[in-house]
């Protein structure tokens, strides 16, 4: 039988991938396709994507972890501390302020922003000044938290594999 110890580390690992693998797929061919796309088409597609990603699924992993690290940080915790423990609270410290604050301090509201958008209703120029405004700005938050993610991943792996399971 599976120890509590080894369920919550395996739903760690879990989560953690399924949200490094989001942000990284999404980096290498939602971004780019998306990039290819007319001003007014790229503001309409990001549009649906933002309020499709709002899902119960979705915010299962997101949110999830939000819970899940703590307890293995607890899970691993030795005193004095050991190399797993260290590596699960970097882990934890960069998922809860790389990818999830970062989402929410920066990419959030520029969805918010977006989303407050009516491009029926916009002249071609200000669709290109909302897609100006929002790309750039959206996309160099999203590196930023899928670099996090995939570090935080990797090191929830690290930390796994130094336990005596």
């Amino acid at each position: 039988m599976i120890s509590i110890q080894n369920a919550i580390l395996f739903i760690a690992i879990l989560l953690s991938g399924l949200v490094a693998g989001l942000l990284y797929a999404y980096s290498c061919s939602v971004n780019p396709g998306l990039k290819a796309l007319s001003d007014r088409e790229y503001l309409d597609a990001m549009q649906s994507i933002n309020e499709a990603i709002q899902n119960p699924i979705f915010f299962l992993s997101f949110v999830g972890l939000l819970a899940v690290y703590p307890l293995s940080v607890y899970r691993v915790y030795t005193s004095p501390l050991n190399s797993s423990a260290y590596l699960m609270i970097i882990a934890t410290l960069i998922y809860f302020f790389g990818v999830f604050g970062l989402t929410m301090w920066r990419n959030v509201p520029l969805n918010e922003l977006l989303a407050k958008f009516d491009i029926s209703q916009a002249s071609s120029g200000q669709i290109t000044a909302m897609r100006q405004r929002f790309e750039g700005p959206w996309n160099n938050y999203h590196g930023v938290r899928t670099f996090a993610s995939i570090l935080s991943f990797g090191l929830t792996i690290l930390s796994v594999m130094k336990q005596k399971i």
